[in-house]
């Protein structure tokens, strides 16, 4: 019996890694936040060590209020990299936004002195 799987790709899925990162950010510079989440969802599953695109998904996440979805990746980033300041910052305001200020806090005042902005300290 001779059977053969075929996978189907929606057009979120279609491309290269590079042209569904493209793709990624058109969508999110036109505040489709959803569809650019859709899109980078399987592409930080296919490379799941790169930054940027999973920066990029939480902050899709973020703006399209799946905040818990924001949360989980920006925690990925910070566990990677403890000192990348932008995801600290967004960790902090996602946080926030869910009305966990207290845990918020930290990831906020260690955004502002990776930032330079020890003032706010």
């Amino acid at each position: 019996m001779n059977t053969t799987t075929t996978t189907t790709y929606s057009y979120y899925d279609r491309g290269t890694p590079a042209d569904r990162w493209e793709r990624a950010q058109k969508y999110f510079e036109s505040k489709d936040y959803t569809a650019a989440a859709r899109v980078l969802s399987n592409l930080v599953g296919e490379v799941p060590e790169q930054t940027g695109p999973r920066l990029l998904l939480a902050r899709a996440y973020y703006h399209s209020a799946q905040l818990r979805r924001a949360e989980q990746e920006l925690r990925v980033i910070v566990e990677r990299d403890p000192v990348e300041q932008y995801a600290r910052l967004m960790l902090g305001r996602t946080l926030e936004r869910q009305g966990r200020h207290d845990e918020a806090g930290p990831h906020l005042r260690l955004a502002s002195a990776l930032g330079g902005d020890f003032d706010a300290l």
